[in-house]
């Protein structure tokens, strides 16, 4: 094999180029008329009321946070087992991140312990849950709401690994990742590694008006052009004495924000990437179809077994005997794959706060052994074949 195989990459197609080619000629580069139309198409895909796209997966984390008012102190609950960000957003607010373990059979957040946590603290002690669909497992997120009702909490979904992912409820329904049914924020990333690519960006989706009316805010330093909530008069503005609208011009500041926002040209990367999603989506589950067929049988290694419904396949995870060996291996010849993650809690900066080694024994037994095969729907099959055959080499079995 001469080129190397990345753990995850982008499709960019000659569509791709010439929508962004386009969007570069237009008379837009920021804040014009690509970026609705992503939202649109996004919301759509998702099934979710509304959406915001904003600059990235980070940024729409720190936006959630901001529109759901964390204050110094609020504790939230979240998984170890994801990337900084999910709960950095909460210390960028002055939050307290509180992790839970995980269940070692769908690597994601553990209901049960989470209910551990709030059933032996006063009820208000913790404000929200941050769920990871970690991998591109959907969270059963109806499980979680029932939960979340009980102790008065919010839910952001982190859905950055699985967007058309879904869970079946209780009566039998499909529950895309990000609808808003059953979490009151959901956010998405755009990486290049992730479904679909925009360089950088990300996507907020809720069903709930005020918060998407305060997210758009946000996200533009907080700044609003909407006559319907300004604050000021129309004197004070500049109008006329008995007029009802306001200057076309005038805008108003109403509370601290940033500048989150996702250019017109990656806005229209994305709708295009969108077009797109469902098919990568399926060659995504063939792809982890085929690896565990190949790995169903082996004592080296631990998967989660049979394609399971739903799932996104952003991540194909196995838990191996001697992962250094195999990784190093792997790199060897020129397969480069991937650990996802090094538990949170386990990060200097949360070591500083308090978290220790043996806090949370589940995530850092998936930690010692998980390793991230290549997954992306480019991956040809021979190039698969090369994975499988030097796993297999490696632990010398047929």
């Amino acid at each position: 094999m001469n080129q190397p195989i990345p753990y995850g990459r982008q499709n960019i197609t000659e569509e791709d180029i010439e929508v962004v080619i386009e969007t570069l000629k237009s008379d837009y580069l920021t804040q014009g008329p690509k970026i609705a139309e992503f939202e649109e198409s996004f919301a759509a895909y998702v099934d979710s009321r509304y959406a915001v796209a904003v600059s990235n997966g980070t940024a729409a984390l720190h936006l959630c946070a901001m529109s759901l008012n964390i204050q110094s102190g609020d504790k939230v609950i979240t998984t170890p087992i994801t990337f900084a960000a999910s709960a950095n957003c909460i210390r960028y607010c002055g939050g307290e991140v509180v992790f839970a373990d995980i269940n070692p059979e769908t690597y994601l957040l553990d209901i049960d312990k989470v209910r551990d946590l709030l059933e032996s603290a006063p009820k208000g002690t913790y404000k929200g849950l941050i769920p990871v669909d970690f991998a591109g497992r959907a969270v059963n997120l109806e499980e979680f709401r029932n939960l979340a009702e009980e102790y008065n909490l919010w839910i952001i979904e982190d859905s950055c690994h699985a967007p058309g992912g879904y869970f079946v409820d209780s009566n039998g329904n499909k529950q895309l990742c990000g609808n808003g049914q059953f979490a009151d924020l959901a956010i998405f990333s755009f990486h290049p590694v992730k479904h679909i690519a925009c360089g950088e960006g990300g996507m907020i989706t809720t069903n709930d008006k005020k918060l998407y009316e305060k997210l758009l805010k946000l996200r533009t330093h907080g700044i609003t052009k909407s006559e319907e909530i300004f604050e000021n008069s129309i004197e004070f503005a500049g109008g006329a004495s008995g007029n009802s609208t306001f200057p076309n011009w005038y805008m108003e500041m109403q509370e601290l924000g940033y500048n989150y926002r996702l250019t017109d040209f990656q806005a229209a990367l994305g709708t295009s990437q969108l077009k797109r999603a469902d098919e990568g989506l399926e060659k995504r589950r063939m792809l982890a179809a085929r690896y565990d067929q190949a790995f169903a049988d082996k004592k080296f290694a631990k998967g989660q077994s049979g394609v399971i419904e739903g799932h996104a396949y952003h991540l194909y995870v196995l838990e191996v005997d001697d992962r250094l060996g195999l990784y190093n291996y792997l790199r060897e010849n020129k397969i480069f794959a991937q650990i996802h993650y090094i538990p949170c809690h386990l990060m200097p900066y949360y070591r500083e706060l308090g978290w220790r080694e043996g806090d949370l024994a589940q995530s850092e037994e998936y930690y010692r052994n998980c390793i991230s095969l290549p997954m992306y729907p480019t991956l040809e099959k021979n190039e698969q074949d090369f994975v499988i055959d030097h796993i297999n080499n490696f632990y010398e079995v047929d």
